[in-house]
């Protein structure tokens, strides 16, 4: 499967309210796949379902919160369901959901999407040809639904937010778990959930199947 076929149509999908996200990132990782990530423009709707996402737990050495608060990782620290977006590696924003207590740092990276809506709208943000380059990992989906600095601190739950989490319109197929990708520390430890042999997953085929 290398292309997703464009729909018109306007899907019905449930904003997910804050009680049904699990309040801890590892669970809120894994509780993610096959949810759908909405971001309402003002002239088109763009929708997919997360395939792929990654936590980084309290305590973690790879994440943004691992040194404490500061400015930069404020949105980390609120309650669990808000956008951390964060430019890094001096090229790309990353999305990522506030996943504990307030206070508490600690959150989900969203690292892939399966376009469901709007698809020729990202394709055209990341300037290519193909869906399948679409959304394929975190720099990419960030790019393909316009997501940057703007929305960092906005609550996914909110009715009237234009960037928000929805249920799952189909059931998420089997779940892999590996190690996380593209960082230096605690490099071992297996919090990276997608579904599995899903072609808009990021990394290496091993890391797919």
């Amino acid at each position: 499967m290398n292309e997703t076929p464009l729909r018109k149509s306007r899907l019905r999908i449930r904003r997910l309210r804050r009680s049904e996200l699990p309040l801890d990132s590892t669970k809120l990782a894994r509780y993610l796949i096959g949810k759908t990530l909405v971001r309402e423009l003002p002239h088109a709707r763009l929708s997919g379902r997360i395939v792929e996402t990654e936590a980084y737990p309290v305590g973690d050495p790879a994440g943004h919160a691992f040194r404490g608060l500061t400015d930069a990782n404020r949105s980390l620290f609120l309650r669990h369901g808000h956008a951390y977006v964060r430019f890094t590696y001096g090229s790309c924003w990353l999305m990522n959901v506030s996943a504990e207590a307030p206070g508490v740092g600690g959150g989900v990276l969203i690292r892939a999407l399966e376009p469901l809506e709007g698809a020729e709208y990202m394709t055209e943000h990341r300037g290519v040809d193909r869906f399948i380059d679409a959304t394929r990992g975190p720099g990419r989906l960030a790019e393909a639904f316009d997501i940057d600095k703007r929305f960092d601190g906005l609550d996914l739950c909110d009715r009237s937010s234009p960037l928000w989490l929805g249920a799952a319109i189909k059931p998420a197929g089997p779940i892999g778990i590996s190690v996380r990708i593209g960082i230096s520390l605690a490099v071992d430890r297996q919090l990276r959930f997608y579904e599995r042999d899903n072609p808009f997953v990021s990394g290496a085929l091993r890391l797919r199947a």
